[in-house]
């Protein structure tokens, strides 16, 4: 077992371990650390804790300090540094009339480096642009071009559904999602009824899919072979897969049956499958 320290540097960001030493941690509170990329303050969100050894993959560092009135100072500093490296930093591209789109900017604890973040739809020649930052702020100055999904956890909104976009609310890292879990789980396979503000696919698919595959594991699929109460062959042709309600077409009648998945005995069943058509249609939905 090895003791550690959980914290994090955004409000829903990624926890990093931390080893402790001496000091005693409490939730929330904020503390001094060295990072790949400098001295930062972060958040305790996991306070002294013992953990398998097996789960740390990395000497941990040391936890420099809890912060003090003077580093929290400081932080506030940094906060007003960061505005101003915004402001100037979108003069600058406009200035030199760069396809890209300024999104956040961090300054980290020591002032030893700024970050500017940025979305762009192909590679951009910013050379010119560190050295204008470089000769403003004398720091190092690193720029990162980042995705649609990373600009949407960063800017934060509201989803269809009404409520706070996921990756701002509550995700500390991206999961992947498929095209295949929307065909799944029965939606409509219309670009602008699967996917988010971000123009990927919704986050909300994921975080649904283990419930819709406990679901597909006792629910006939569409183009399943079953048979009714009453004896006849039938193929499924729709399913609701919430309500367990199957519309099938027998080989008796020329109108489909309603009936619940309890009612039925599978003798064969489908696949989920994507045409080649939908996938290629679709596939750009899938990225970062």
């Amino acid at each position: 077992m090895k003791e550690i320290v959980g914290i994090r540097f955004k409000s829903v960001g990624k926890i990093y371990y931390f080893a402790p030493g001496d000091i005693k941690a409490c939730m929330g509170d904020m503390a001094i650390v060295e990072t790949v990329r400098g001295v930062e303050c972060g958040e305790v969100v996991i306070p002294n804790r013992e953990i398998d050894e097996k789960i740390v993959t990395a000497p941990l560092k040391p936890i420099i300090r809890l912060a003090t009135k003077e580093d929290l100072a400081i932080v506030e500093k940094n906060k007003q540094k960061e505005k101003e490296a915004f402001r100037i930093c979108q003069e600058k591209i406009a200035l030199r009339k760069l396809k890209m789109n300024l999104v956040e900017v961090e300054c980290t604890f020591d002032n030893n480096k700024l970050l500017f973040y940025f979305t762009a739809e192909n590679r951009v020649d910013f050379r010119e642009l560190v050295k204008d930052l470089a000769s403003v702020f004398r720091t190092r100055i690193e720029l990162r071009q980042i995705g649609v999904r990373d600009e949407a956890k960063i800017l934060g909104g509201l989803g269809i559904c009404g409520r706070e976009f996921c990756c701002k609310a509550h995700m500390g890292d991206f999961n992947p999602v498929s095209i295949k879990m929307a065909k799944e789980q029965g939606l409509s396979l219309n670009p602008t009824k699967i996917s988010g503000t971000c123009g990927r696919l919704m986050c909300c698919l994921k975080h649904e899919q283990p419930a819709y595959e406990a679901l597909l594991k006792i629910t006939p699929k569409i183009g399943a072979l079953v048979v009714t109460p009453d004896g006849d062959k039938g193929r499924v042709e729709d399913v609701n897969l919430i309500t367990g309600k199957l519309r099938i077409k027998t080989e008796k009648s020329e109108v489909p049956v309603i009936l619940d998945r309890s009612e039925v005995k599978l003798l064969k069943d489908a696949d989920v499958k994507l045409s080649k058509e939908e996938i290629k249609a679709l596939k750009k939905l899938e990225g970062q």
